[in-house]
């Protein structure tokens, strides 16, 4: 692809648009303006992103696609909301402004965080030219790989090795959950945008989610400790400031880019399993793991 870095921001400005429309449906509040406050800024919208290209790959309707990868990213907004909160990371920077907590107060941005993860499961069930069979699917996946089983349990797993000294094995387990879960959410909604979504391609879209969630946490991990804070609009050392168990701790930097490698190549692989053009995908994979920010 020639010019992939445009392609992933004119796809960023069709999120950003499509989820500015569903937002302006609600009644305003200070919650709603919230919600709007953290969808908004300079997120790169990659979960949406991975949605619509797996919709592209299988053949199915970018308009479900475009509802779906913006379910996907109320999930992912609300989760970086509760993340930032006093009692969570305590972090007063994101996306390249004052936390959602620190711009609307700690109560309000609570709230905002729950009506985006109940907004999104509105997303999916009004979303229009798919199947209801796979709306149903839809909301059954993004439900388990958003819940106690994925992103929440890695959430509740990276407090408790807060307290503890977890194994390598254990990390990825957590990474697996808390970071990888909510990308495969992303893959296999794209290709149940597709009415004709067959097993094989969500175990595909699966292969590829875990490989490129992995090797964005491990990446992560590394800009945590060498990054500008500028270009990653969120504040540097937080991991240690909160004495964190990441990876990078048993595998050190020259190791953690070398896993990150290897991870993605795994990603790249798993694409095989498409008939096609999957280039914007392993484009991305690369760009993830060569990323500054």
């Amino acid at each position: 692809m020639t010019d992939f870095n445009q392609y992933l921001k004119n796809a960023a400005s069709e999120v950003s648009a499509r989820l500015d429309t569903l937002m302006s449906r609600r009644a305003s509040s200070v919650v709603t303006e919230a919600m709007k406050y953290s969808l908004g800024g300079t997120g790169k919208r990659i979960r949406p992103f991975i949605t619509l290209e797996f919709s592209k790959l299988c053949g199915g309707s970018r308009e479900a696609a475009l509802d779906f990868g913006c379910a996907v990213e109320m999930i992912h907004t609300y989760s970086l909301i509760h993340d930032d909160l006093p009692c969570m990371d305590n972090d007063d920077l994101r996306r390249g402004k004052p936390s959602c907590h620190i711009a609307f107060g700690e109560d309000n941005a609570l709230l905002a965080g729950d009506a985006l993860l109940t907004e999104a499961f509105s997303v999916l069930a009004n979303a229009q030219n798919v199947c209801d069979k796979n709306k149903v699917k839809a909301v059954g996946f993004l439900s388990e790989l958003a819940g106690v089983d994925g992103m929440v349990g890695g959430q509740v797993l990276d407090l408790a090795f807060e307290s503890g000294a977890p194994s390598l094995d254990e990390i990825y387990s957590m990474y697996s959950l808390k970071t990888c879960a909510l990308i495969k959410a992303s893959a296999v909604l794209g290709c149940l945008a597709f009415d004709g979504c067959n097993e094989k391609m969500i175990q595909a879209a699966g292969d590829y989610a875990y490989n490129l969630g992995m090797a964005f946490q491990i990446v992560d991990d590394i800009l945590d400790v060498t990054g500008n804070q500028e270009l990653l609009g969120k504040p540097v050392g937080s991991d240690d400031k909160n004495d964190k168990s990441t990876a990078l701790k048993y595998l050190g930097l020259d190791g953690a880019k070398d896993a990150a490698v290897k991870l993605t190549n795994k990603a790249v692989e798993a694409l095989n399993g498409f008939d096609g053009d999957s280039e914007a995908l392993k484009e991305l994979a690369f760009a993830m793991a060569d990323r500054k920010f």
